[in-house]
Parts: structure tokens; sequence; C-alpha cells
């Protein structure tokens, strides 16, 4: 499917390098609707004469309707850029540079002022954004830089809050519903594509899925651990758009693009956190600062990824168990340890439903709250058993 591509626009990439795409708009297909309500109707079966006053009557009326249609596109997009844009802003993540150790700008993403109120204003972007930095810098849409304090980040959502000082928001972004959307429905994305130097871009686009499945890795490790839903769009998306707002034809918030799919082949598939599944976990954010979520204390592997050697030499499981998880770690003191779980025992259910992967554990285990109990099946070796734990929280 191609790479998965995190649009934070780094400055000090290894090779000094930067990559510079052009994507052309998409969107034709906005306004077909309004223009085939707005012609009158043609003679049933019948061809109109050239000559024919009627003839002349109707391409008068066509050609009346698309200027129109067009017209009314073009205000309706104006219009949504007019009402959200200022909302947008840019988000400088600064970390210690390892030459000078002195700080230095790492990169550059985007954010949405979502609320404000009592002296402060607060914007959400993605945790990737502002990952490792040792100060955050907000570049307002006038051009304006000031200081952003970070009150909370989470990484299993790639969502994070800042907060700066209420007198430097001008604007602040209306909600939207990202329940509601429908698919084909007009959308534009706002942000900081390349760095600071295109800020406030706006591109178009359509909604291609609003319910799409994404697994992504959170650890790094080369293995997807982790899957979030998204909502897709065609809408030009590119490094430096992450944590931007992806808005409605009205000009309200549905979304915060996050990411892409990146490979030659692939053209047009941008992500979105849909605004509903987000607003709970900025709220806590807002609130805690962190997530608390229940934590086991085991590292493990999809089944399907362990090489076939393992399979015989060191986990010697029964030949008909093939889906799991294997745990290559147990940290102590864990849930885990404390209900006598061991390396490279194979998780087979959570509580009697299946487990065949790392992203079907972490759903259901995520699905828990601290100080649940879960019913474990595992097999250990040839044995198989069970165990019930109690889960612990661990702050993301």
């Amino acid at each position: 499917m191609g790479d998965i591509v995190m649009d934070f626009n780094r400055r000090n990439d290894k090779d000094g390098n930067k990559k510079i795409i052009f994507s052309g708009l998409a969107g034709a297909l906005v306004g077909a609707t309004l223009l085939a309500f707005a012609i009158p109707t043609f003679h049933k079966f019948g061809l109109i004469q050239e000559g024919d006053a009627e003839a002349r009557q109707t391409r008068h009326y066509v050609a009346q309707a698309k200027d129109e249609s067009a017209s009314d596109v073009r205000f309706d997009f104006v219009s949504a850029v007019d009402k959200a844009s200022d909302a947008v802003v840019g988000v400088i993540n600064i970390q210690q540079d390892s030459f000078s150790e002195s700080d230095a700008e790492a990169g550059t993403g985007s954010g949405v002022i979502y609320k404000k109120g009592n002296g402060k204003a607060h914007i959400v972007t993605n945790y990737h954004v502002i990952e490792g930095a040792n100060r955050i810098e907000v570049s307002l849409s006038n051009g304006k830089k000031v200081s952003a304090e970070l009150l909370g980040g989470d990484k299993v959502m790639d969502l994070a809050v800042l907060q700066i000082d209420e007198k430097f928001a001008e604007k602040v972004i209306e909600i939207g519903d990202s329940n509601t959307v429908k698919r084909g429905e007009p959308v534009i994305a706002i942000g900081n594509p390349l760095g600071l130097e295109f800020s406030g871009t706006v591109t178009q686009g359509i909604i291609s899925a609003n319910e799409r499945i994404v697994p992504v890795d959170l650890n790094n490790d080369q293995h997807y651990d982790w899957q979030v839903e998204v909502l897709q769009t065609d809408a030009a998306i590119n490094p430096g758009n992450s944590g931007g707002a992806l808005v409605n034809i009205d000009g309200k918030l549905i979304g915060i693009n996050t990411m892409k799919i990146a490979a030659k082949e692939v053209e047009g598939i941008g992500l979105a956190i849909p605004i509903a599944r987000a607003l709970p976990i900025v709220a806590e954010l807002e609130k805690n600062g962190k997530i608390s979520r229940p934590y086991l204390g085991v590292e493990l592997r999809s089944l399907n990824e362990i090489p076939s050697y393992y399979f015989e030499k060191t986990l010697r499981l029964p030949r008909n168990v093939v889906e799991g998880v294997c745990i290559l770690d147990v940290r102590s003191p864990s849930p885990a340890a404390q209900a006598g779980l061991r390396e490279y025992d194979v998780i087979t259910e959570i509580d009697g439903k299946r487990v065949r992967n790392i992203i079907e554990f972490r759903t259901l285990l995520y699905g828990k709250k601290v100080n649940d109990k879960m019913k474990l099946v595992f097999y250990r070796g040839t044995k198989k058993e069970t165990t019930t734990v109690t889960l612990s929280g661990e702050n993301y």
C-alpha cells in the first residue's frame, strides 16, 4: 500500500535536503449536482435543431446555469476558507541542536485554535508535531510568533493540546460533526505544507471514505501495533500539514489532518482524525495533561510475524495454534508478572474473544478501564492455560 507518512515538516533531515512535490487540486466533481438541477428539461427523445429559438434559449439557460453554479461553488469555498483560516496556526518544534547545543527549529506543523476564554486560547495539533520539543512556538495567521505551553499529548491518538495567551487568538474555529460526513462531500484542508513559507495553504477535495481503518506503528519498531479510524480525503496533504484543519463547505472543523499514504504509484490519499473522536481526548489532555489507559506490562509480537524456526524450536505450540500474540518480555513489577505470565507465552483469547494479532489485543485492552479484571487464555508450549489479571494504569 505504500508508507504511511506523518506530515510533519522536519527542518534538519540527515541529508539536509528538502523534497518538494506539487500536487494538483482535486474537486472537479464539485458542483455537478447543482448544474444537473439547474438545467431546463429538454425535448424527451427529440433533437433540438441549431436554428430553433428554443435551442438558442436552452443554450442560454445552460451557459447561465454553468456560470451561476461555478460562482456559487467558488463563493462557498471562499466563504469557508475565510471563516476558518485565521484559526489555523503554524506550530514550531524547537529542540536542542546536537552540534551547537543551542535551541534550533527542528520542524514545523500546523494547529487549530478551538477554544478561548479566561485569558487563554487552546490549540489542538498532532502529538508527532511537538514530540521531543524543548520549546514550542506558534505562528499566527498574521505572521506573529508567540510562545506556547504544552498542556499534554497522547501518542496513541496522535493528539496534543497547546495553550497561548487569549489576546493572540483572533478567531476560534467552529466545530462540525464528523459523524455525519458523507462520501463525496467537498472538504478543504488548511495548513502549512513545507513550512511557514507556505503558511495558510488551502487545498480542496472530497471525502473518499469516512470510516477508514489504518494500522500504525506506535513504538517505531517497524511492526503495526494499533489502528486508527480516520477520514480519507483526496485534498492535498503534505509535510507540514499535520495538525491542520480539515473543514467542510460551511468552514466547520471535521478533522485534524495527520498523515498520508506515500508511494510512487499512490496519489491523493490523505488521512485526518475525525473531530468527534478527537474531542474527548482533547478535553482530557486539557484537564489532566495525559491519558490514562489500562496497562498489562508485556512486550508482544503477532504470532504471524514470528519466523517458523522459532515456532518449532522455541514456542512448540500445537499445530492448530497459528494466531495470537507472543510475549517477548514481561516487565516487573506489572499485572502480567503478578498473574504469572512468562516470556514465550502465547495469548489467544481475552474474555472469551479471539485475539489474532497485536492490533486486536490492544483494541480489547484499551476497551477496559484501570483496575478492571481481564481473563486470558494462553499457551505455554502445548499446554493451554488461563489466568485473570487486574489491570493497572499507564499514562500516555
